[in-house]
């Protein structure tokens, strides 16, 4: 007697395991709360890089942690400077240093930061058909901003890599097309 498992059975289990896959890659964290945006003293936010400085009166939204990392977790690149004077803002978190913008180093959401547990980790981020190895040497603040620590900055969203020019260079983005731009990255 042979043994013939039911098509329509078949099909509604791998939906099933379809769905639950791509609900396990979707999966985001939630905010943990809001701040009030404060007006930057005069000079007080470098709008260097697009850098966006707070609105009095806004909310923003804060998060402690960052979607879950994988082999080829989704973000969005953003372009930050490392140097002194830059729109970073203080040094580097990992070492208390200014880097220069022709390294490739990134700084990431809060989350992935993970209490400085990749500080000085290389990542691989993939973007415009290519891809550069980066060094993580500072944590974008998703859970604070709007002060002068933060530069009057906004809190970083939860998914952010925050990459300094060699990055984008490195990924052969025009510069007039530098700012925003979805990205993979990965432990390298």
């Amino acid at each position: 007697m042979k043994n013939h498992a039911n098509p329509a059975l078949c099909f509604l289990l791998f939906l099933l395991l379809a769905t639950n896959l791509l609900t396990i890659e979707a999966k985001t964290c939630n905010p943990s709360g809001k701040i009030r945006g404060k007006k930057p003293p005069p000079g007080q936010c470098n709008p260097e890089n697009d850098s966006d400085c707070c609105k009095q009166g806004k909310f923003y939204t804060t998060y402690k942690c960052s979607p879950r990392v994988s082999g080829h977790t989704k973000a969005v690149l953003t372009l930050n400077s490392f140097e002194k004077g830059g729109d970073g803002g203080a040094p580097s978190e990992c070492d208390d240093k200014y880097h220069s913008d022709d390294t490739p180093v990134v700084a990431l959401s809060t989350g992935w930061f993970n209490n400085m547990q990749r500080c000085f980790h290389n990542i691989t981020i993939y973007g415009n058909g290519r891809s550069v190895n980066a060094t993580v040497v500072d944590e974008c603040d998703s859970t604070a901003g709007c002060d002068a620590v933060h530069d009057y900055q906004p809190p970083c969203p939860n998914n952010i890599v925050d990459a300094s020019k060699a990055v984008w260079k490195a990924l052969g983005v025009h510069k007039s097309d530098w700012g925003e731009l979805d990205v993979y990255w990965s432990e390298a």
